[in-house]
């Protein structure tokens, strides 16, 4: 892309088209292969096989999340016909690599070569970024590649290369785009809202950016906008609205009457461990840098118009993540739910970065990417054949956990699970018997489907009063009269499992057990019943 000595000249790093375009793709395809080699051998985990059910029932969107997660979720088992960890995750793999690239190219629009170049690296270096963006199916995965999307259009839309830096802003069709790339940002995940009113914060802020809000191309943006959450809108209003009320209301009913400073900064702390320590410190101080500078520029008015990139990133970036882990104070929160913001302040790291010793630079971040990369691997390894477990033939030094002690058991290998019960005389005859599978939570419902044998005919569906998307699903009134295979693992009291379901069954029989195993130890078993006859519907909360 052409390069203006006019424009940004307090930003931007000018090298000789260093790194090049080899580098890149290599550390686009390494990432990759990296990425795909976890999502393969990683089972999957609790929201993984959640989602993997909305595959099974495709709607416009869904309870918890609207539409994208279905479709990133699908696209691997639609493109193989097999259910696995790494189908369920083909979406995410690819669309992280694409997400990695906006991001390098927005860098590079608006600080240079080398400050795209590190917001890559960087980005590919943290934890936070590789599994929740990257290889665990999630509504981010899509979130994230069209927030990347719309800050790239973005740059491009604000800060154009071509026209001189006195020239006055000029709103183009471009704003079309970015109202549509929110669009479907929201389409993926509520957070894209934020982002929305972060850029309209931007534009407002910014005296020569305000005829943004007042063009004709801005109310074409806000009709691309509507279009892409028609989808989200119209199967909400067909629903009580019921996903706005779980977002923003029910899921914080239990919050703490007070803030508490704390709690705020153990989820701050927390989150850094999660972003990684040489990653997580570096990229919230120089935020928070960046912040203190242009507020003590605008105190002075002495913020200066060449200053206005770091602005826009820091309102694309700074409120969501800080506003999300200021709320840990209050609630409980989810380490992805600032992420985003995160993401964002790392192009202001990778521009930091550029101008900091290379050498320095290089071994930071060589030396974050190994040992990330070690970390990770062994994590890996212990969780597919249990190194630290005790007992498990593969341990080191005898183990140090038992199976029921080590969270990592959590994660049911459905592959071995479905292996057990196409073996199984008795699961297999109550299959052809019964007319559905039941469980008694939403996401062990989804562990089940993706263990069923091929072809899988029979719909998984759960009694629990936290039934997320299957009070929508299931019509439980359809299958009065029909028989059940009922699934629990042992996790859980059998005897409390089944008190709970009786009255909604003439009689519920025990069939068998299935083991799945780990370095030789038992993991988890799994108990099957026959539910007969179904007398009433469940009485689901919503």
């Amino acid at each position: 892309m052409p390069v203006d000595s006019h424009r940004f000249h307090t930003h931007r790093v000018h090298t000789h088209r260093w790194p090049t375009r080899t580098a890149l793709w290599w550390l686009l395809g390494s990432g990759l292969m990296v990425r795909g080699v976890i999502a393969y051998f990683l089972p999957p985990g609790f929201d993984e096989a959640y989602y993997f059910l909305y595959t099974q029932y495709l709607d416009w969107s869904y309870f918890d999340h609207p539409a994208a997660v279905a479709l990133t979720t699908g696209l691997g088992v639609w493109l193989t016909g097999h259910v696995s960890p790494f189908t369920i995750r083909l979406g995410a793999l690819l669309l992280f690599t694409g997400s990695l690239w906006l991001l390098h190219e927005t860098g590079r629009w608006l600080f240079g070569d080398r400050a795209g170049w590190f917001s890559a690296l960087i980005a590919s270096s943290s934890p936070l970024f590789i599994l929740t963006f990257g290889t665990l199916t999630a509504p981010d995965n899509a979130l994230i590649f069209f927030w990347s999307s719309a800050l790239y259009v973005c740059a491009q839309e604000f800060f154009p290369h071509h026209s001189p830096f006195e020239r006055p802003y000029t709103p183009t069709p471009k704003l079309v785009l970015i109202g549509g790339l929110i669009g479907l940002c929201c389409a993926s995940k509520y957070h894209g809202f934020l982002l929305g009113l972060s850029l309209v914060g931007f534009c407002a802020s910014r005296q020569g950016y305000r005829p943004a809000l007042r063009s004709k191309w801005m109310a074409l943006g806000l009709a691309a906008f509507g279009l892409c959450l028609l989808p989200t809108l119209y199967w909400n209003s067909q629903h009580g609205w019921i996903s706005f009320q779980f977002q923003l209301s029910d899921r914080f009913t239990e919050a703490p009457a007070r803030f508490s400073l704390i709690n705020a900064g153990v989820t701050a702390l927390a989150g850094v461990g999660f972003l990684f320590p040489t990653v997580g410190i570096p990229l919230w101080w120089v935020g928070i840098k960046q912040l203190f500078e242009q507020l003590s520029a605008a105190w002075q008015s002495k913020l200066a118009t060449d200053s206005e990139p770091v602005q826009f990133l820091l309102w694309c970036g700074l409120p969501i993540a800080a506003g999300f882990t200021l709320l840990g104070g209050a609630t409980h929160t989810y380490p992805a739910w600032p992420a985003p913001g995160l993401w964002v302040l790392t192009l202001l790291l990778g521009q930091a970065a550029a101008t900091w010793p290379q050498k320095a630079v290089r071994l930071w971040i060589q030396g974050t990417g190994w040992v990330v990369s070690a970390i990770l691997g062994f994590a890996l390894i212990h969780v597919v054949l249990g190194t630290l477990q005790q007992p498990s033939q593969y341990s080191l030094l005898g183990g140090f956990v038992a199976p029921e002690d080590d969270p990592s058991t959590a994660l049911i290998d459905v592959k071995q699970l479905r292996s057990q019960f196409a073996h199984s005389p008795q699961v297999r005859d109550a299959i052809a018997t019964t007319d559905f599978v039941l469980s008694h939570e939403f996401w062990l419902s989804g562990y089940i489907a993706m263990s069923l044998p091929a072809p899988r005919h029979h719909s998984v569906y759960s009694f629990t009063q936290d039934p997320r998307g299957h009070a929508i699903w299931f019509e439980a009134a359809d299958w009065l009269g029909k028989d059940a295979l009922f699934v629990s693992i042992a996790d859980f009291s059998q005897a409390e499992v089944i008190e709970a379901i009786s009255p909604y069954f003439q009689s519920i029989e025990p069939l068998t057990e299935i083991t799945t195993q780990r370095g030789d130890a038992i993991t988890e078993t799994v108990y099957l019943y026959r539910a007969n006859t179904l007398l009433q519907p469940y009485p689901y909360p919503y």
